[in-house]
């Protein structure tokens, strides 16, 4: 907010310049990271439109949570890759857990190793 200018006369301000904002009613925002999730609850939301470009605005208390980055491995996983390399199947869980769920390249993998 500027100095000694009411909400009023921003709106009208903003208004000329072309710019729009709505007010968004969000109850939670989560911000989705590789290893954590930044999670906002009550925030205050706002969509701001300026010369074509939407921006988000995004005020309130956040919190951090860790998340689970190890991949669920099937049984099904753990048998096709048993499979198709011969292997048994704690060497099949490890390496799949190794190349983090990945059945092509786990199957790759163990197969170069014979």
């Amino acid at each position: 907010m500027m100095p000694g200018m009411n909400p009023r006369q921003m709106r009208q301000a903003m208004q000329k310049m072309g710019v729009q904002q709505e007010d968004i009613e969000a109850e939670q925002v989560i911000i989705r990271c590789a290893d954590k999730d930044i999670i906002i609850e009550d925030p205050q939301v706002a969509k701001v439109t300026m010369m074509g470009q939407k921006t988000w605005q995004v005020v309130g208390e956040g919190r951090e949570e860790r998340r689970d980055t190890t991949p669920d491995i099937d049984e099904e996983d753990v048998k096709t890759v048993m499979d198709q390399t011969g292997k048994d199947e704690e060497t099949a869980k490890k390496a799949l857990e190794e190349n983090k769920g990945d059945i092509a390249k786990t199957i790759m993998e163990l197969s170069e190793k014979d």
